[in-house]
């Protein structure tokens, strides 16, 4: 990660100094300062937007001490803040703060790692001579990869209700650091049952998906194979979109239960690259 100080040093005066470690008690405190400031900020990238308790918890940090560092961050133009929504009753008080990386703090971040994976994934394309099988080469790894991360949301989603599928789905996307949230979209029918929209709000891997948009379809094919219907995408981060944006139709959700990735029995998901009707007229 760059430093982020780099950007603080913008707004705090530091003593000149030759060396590079800090030499003075005052230099360590202010070093020691920034580098909380630093996990505080890597956080919020990892999980997303988050509270101060959130922060709190998993830094292991006080709430106090975690505002502190979100307010030197706010002053620098790191982090915003915005209610938190809350759905159904309310109770007393008012509602959490969530703080986020504004897209000053996204750039902070060192992206040698995304570097590292684009690197990876052309040496892949590479390895079986480019072209057309280049890519299905990516595209099947991708398929791998996001297969293996919907097993985790598997037992999630079997224990949800069918309607509520895509409200356990974001979830366990939220969990891995998507921010992910649903938004019910009423249905052009009158009486019919609305459809959702799946919204991821950060994307770990979106500047590799801007070259390899593999790994945005696979992901969609999973989405489709863990909510047993057909989802459309209609936004993504990687394309320049502020937000991943799928579209899940009522009656594809509520139609079909959640079904084992492959390989794992008769009530295995579709292959990857094939949709739920394809693979229902196949058996």
């Amino acid at each position: 990660m760059k430093n982020m100080s780099e950007h603080a040093q913008q707004q705090e005066a530091e003593p000149a100094s030759s060396c590079d470690v800090p030499v003075t008690a005052a230099e360590v405190l202010l070093e020691g300062h920034r580098a909380t400031r630093d996990r505080v900020a890597r956080s919020i990238l990892d999980h997303g937007p988050s509270s101060a308790a959130d922060l709190a918890n998993r830094l292991g940090l006080t709430a106090a001490a975690v505002r502190r560092h979100l307010d030197g961050l706010a002053a620098t133009g790191l982090v915003e803040s915005h209610e938190q929504r809350v759905y159904g009753s309310r109770g007393r008080g008012r509602p959490a703060r969530l703080f986020a990386l504004t897209d000053a703090g996204r750039d902070a971040f060192y992206q040698a790692y995304d570097q590292l994976a684009a690197d990876a994934l052309r040496w892949i394309a590479d390895s079986v001579g480019g072209g057309k099988a280049g890519e299905e080469a990516v595209a099947a790894f991708a398929r791998a990869r996001f297969g293996k991360q919907a097993e985790k949301y598997l037992e999630a989603l079997r224990l949800a209700a069918a309607g509520e599928r895509p409200e356990a789905l974001a979830q366990a996307l939220s969990a891995d650091g998507y921010a992910a949230t649903v938004r019910r979209v009423p249905s052009a029918a009158a009486q019919a049952p609305a459809g959702a929209q799946l919204c991821q709000h950060h994307c770990p891997v979106a500047h590799i998906a801007e070259q390899f948009p593999q790994l945005c379809e696979a992901e969609t094919e999973v989405f489709s194979q863990l909510l047993g219907t057909h989802v459309q995408r209609l936004a993504t981060i990687a394309h320049g979109d502020g937000v991943c944006t799928t579209y899940v139709p009522a009656s594809g959700a509520a139609s079909s239960s959640a079904r084992r990735p492959s390989g794992r029995g008769s009530d295995a998901l579709p292959a990857a690259g094939t949709s739920t009707e394809d693979s229902a007229s196949a058996r």
